[in-house]
């Protein structure tokens, strides 16, 4: 079992008060975290809420439902919590009516969860998201050098739990994981009018990997509207499949400001997409790929530590580019990515000039770990 990073912070939060929620993609490991958090707690009362009687019961339950139900219960974990209609107006009866009652709660679409929760939960929550595995998780329990040697396998398989508890069998469990399971709450989300543009949506993202995406340009090649692009990606977004990187602009009149840089917080995810399962030496989007895995890892990591900050990426209307950028007390902290160490990079003199107290790096094969595993 990979330790999760997440086990240790929960672990503390218990019994403080408040209510924890992790929020999360399917099959990211929220549940084996849960039970790992409380086996030993005693008594806990398990809620899975894929299961319909289950789920019956919490919607719209009263003061003395909820007691029968809870019982001798000191813990309650609600689990696949999105499915329950107004779960947010139910954890907020239990934590103000019964006392000394710790609820975990876990969600695998920030959609109708976030929503539901975040007005009625105000001050009484502590909320985390669990990511697929991370390069930290992957290093901390199967040593550097092990890590290291799956290096190129990671990038094409991804770091979800079944893919790496199943060695041999990554195309099989992707190609599950990339059908519609991944994205099952959207389909039933009141958004999603057409579920087939999902599939042509996310196969258009994942061929643009790693360049601007223009929400103009993917509106007519998928023959819809720009609001409907714009609409799909926020949900894709929400359901913890890709993720958003904003231009940073600030100084120069000839910097990019209004595009955006698209990336799935699992590089498996995105080949699966494509069926392209070939190693890194076969491929022409291996620069595309390993931008991806070091910026999904970068925030993983990041987040898990609790350092927030803002991210961008940087591009001149003349093709000067840095591939990523953070902002952290005021500093611009710039950095390049290449997969081969030897390949020349340098820092535009644009971004220099226009940026003189900023920091920067080239991440390549050689220091990829410092990167991925300090602040």
């Amino acid at each position: 079992m990979i330790l999760r990073t997440l086990l240790a912070v929960l672990q503390s939060k218990l019994n403080t008060g408040k209510v924890i929620i992790i929020l999360g993609p399917r099959q990211s490991g929220k549940t084996t975290l849960l039970r790992e958090v409380t086996k030993n707690v005693s008594p806990c009362l398990w809620l899975n809420c894929d299961d319909p009687i289950v789920r019956a019961s919490l919607e719209d339950a009263n003061l003395t439902q909820l007691k029968q139900m809870i019982g001798s219960a000191k813990t309650v974990v609600i689990d696949e919590a999105q499915r329950v209609k107004n779960v947010g107006l139910t954890v907020k009866l239990i934590v103000d009516e019964i006392k000394n009652i710790q609820i975990l709660v876990s969600g695998s679409s920030a959609l109708e969860l976030a929503s539901e929760v975040n007005e009625p939960l105000t001050g009484r929550k502590w909320e985390y998201q669990l990511y697929p595995i991370s390069w930290d998780e992957l290093v901390v329990t199967s040593g550097l050098l092990e890590a290291q040697r799956q290096l190129e396998q990671r990038i094409i398989f991804g770091m979800y739990p079944e893919v790496l508890n199943n060695l041999g069998h990554e195309r099989e469990v992707l190609t599950s994981l990339a059908g519609s399971y991944l994205y099952k709450d959207l389909l039933s989300y009141k958004g999603i009018r057409k579920p087939s543009l999902l599939d042509k949506l996310l196969k258009a993202l994942a061929l643009q990997l790693g360049q601007e995406v223009s929400f103009n340009e993917l509106a007519n090649l998928l023959q819809v509207d720009k609001n409907t692009v714009s609409e799909y990606i926020h949900l894709l977004e929400q359901a913890f499949i890709i993720m958003r990187l904003q231009p940073l602009s600030r100084n120069l009149r000839n910097e990019i400001s209004s595009s955006r840089k698209i990336y799935f917080w699992d590089t498996g995810i995105r080949n699966a997409i494509l069926g392209n399962y070939a190693l890194l030496t076969q491929r022409n989007d291996t620069g595309a790929l390993w931008e991806n895995f070091l910026v999904a890892e970068r925030i993983k990591y990041m987040h898990y530590a609790g350092n927030h900050y803002n991210r961008y990426f940087w591009r001149t209307h003349a093709q000067q580019e840095i591939d990523y950028i953070e902002e952290r007390d005021g500093m611009l902290n710039a950095y390049e990515f290449k997969w081969n160490p030897k390949a020349k990079a340098r820092m535009p003199k644009t971004f220099l000039n226009a940026y003189p107290n900023s920091n920067q790096e080239i991440i390549s094969q050689q220091n990829f770990d410092s990167f991925l595993r300090q602040l």
